[in-house]
């Protein structure tokens, strides 16, 4: 097979440009200094091309997250590093016991007590160094994991998440900020306890040295986001559309909203300008006029959404189909 035999819109990924991206991580963050964070691909196939590389630690988002990747024997230690109150999740994670070493972000005594009640059994406190979304005070941290003790949950550390610092383009800037947001989060490590201190992004890892693994996840297969920060990977993922219109003006092609993650503005074509997205086209201005029936590569915003719109990824060698992976994470 190769891009002309399929299906449109399709996920694809340029296999010698992600190995090239899993090396030059794996050479600045090795080992498990590194929790790669799956929610950014979905893929227990790519999630195992990580594990190649020396990350067998990995930072789920949903529980469905979890249990894939305890199911494809990826087990060895996951983090959810998310906050979980559903009795029959949690209760389904802490059935994985004997495949799977799983570990839960808390941040209230609510949430501790949903831990417990189901039986997990590992713990990291979760803490609010700065974006606001989930984290507890840095100040409250301690008082927190001294409940969950008490319950008889095993407090492993902390976790914090400077997600409001990720696309900060100056990197003094950013250094500085970062720092400040680790400096709340070591604070509150001093009162917790535990051996992990997790932080940290695609955007963020060069200046987490302070930390005790890297959350990133995005750096695998990139977007027009982190692409803008001349960050050293490069893009491997690219949405496969067919044109389907044209006019003198403008072409359209079969990639739309649906096919796509949106939050961080349009995606892009190379050699076009785009104009817009609906439901299910893209419609752009090419600098080279194109027929129907070309195939384009659109090069989405935000990699994360974008994949869990699809079913399933196909590997590239050129222009050439090598295999197909399941995008088998997707889901609560």
């Amino acid at each position: 097979m190769d891009i002309h035999d399929l299906s449109t819109p399709a996920v694809i990924i340029d296999a010698a440009a992600l190995e090239r991206n899993l090396s030059a991580m794996s050479a600045m963050v090795p080992g498990q200094r590194l929790r790669p964070h799956v929610k950014a691909h979905k893929c227990t196939a790519l999630a195992a091309r990580q594990a190649s590389h020396g990350h067998t630690t990995f930072t789920c988002a949903t529980p469905r997250e979890v249990m894939g990747m305890a199911d494809a024997g990826l087990g060895q230690d996951l983090l959810l590093a998310n906050e979980t109150l559903d009795p029959r999740r949690l209760g389904a994670m802490a059935s994985l016991a004997d495949a799977a070493m799983v570990t839960i972000a808390v941040d209230s005594a609510e949430t501790v007590a949903a831990a417990a009640t189901a039986g997990i059994v590992n713990v990291l406190i979760d803490v609010n160094i700065g974006l606001p979304r989930c984290g507890v005070d840095p100040d409250k941290a301690g008082a927190l994991a001294d409940a969950a003790r008490k319950l008889g949950l095993v407090v492993r550390g902390v976790m914090g998440y400077e997600g409001h610092l990720m696309m900060v383009a100056d990197a003094d800037k950013k250094e500085r900020e970062v720092n400040a947001a680790v400096d709340l989060l070591l604070a509150a490590h001093r009162h917790v306890g535990g051996d992990i201190v997790s932080s940290g992004g695609t955007g963020t890892y060069q200046f987490q040295t302070r930390v005790t693994e890297i959350q990133a996840g995005s750096y695998a297969l990139m977007d027009t986001a982190y692409a803008s920060l001349g960050l050293p990977f490069e893009q491997a993922l690219h949405v496969l559309g067919t044109v389907v219109s044209v006019n003198p003006q403008w072409a359209v092609a079969d990639v739309g909203l649906k096919a796509l993650g949106m939050d961080h503005g349009n995606p892009t074509i190379d050699g076009a300008t785009v104009w817009f997205c609906s439901d299910e086209h893209i419609t752009f201005a090419p600098d080279v006029p194109v027929k129907v029936g070309d195939r384009v590569r659109v090069t989405p915003a935000h990699v994360d959404p974008t994949m869990s719109q699809h079913d399933a990824a196909w590997l590239l060698s050129g222009d050439n189909v090598v295999d197909r992976w399941s995008i088998d994470l997707r889901g609560w």
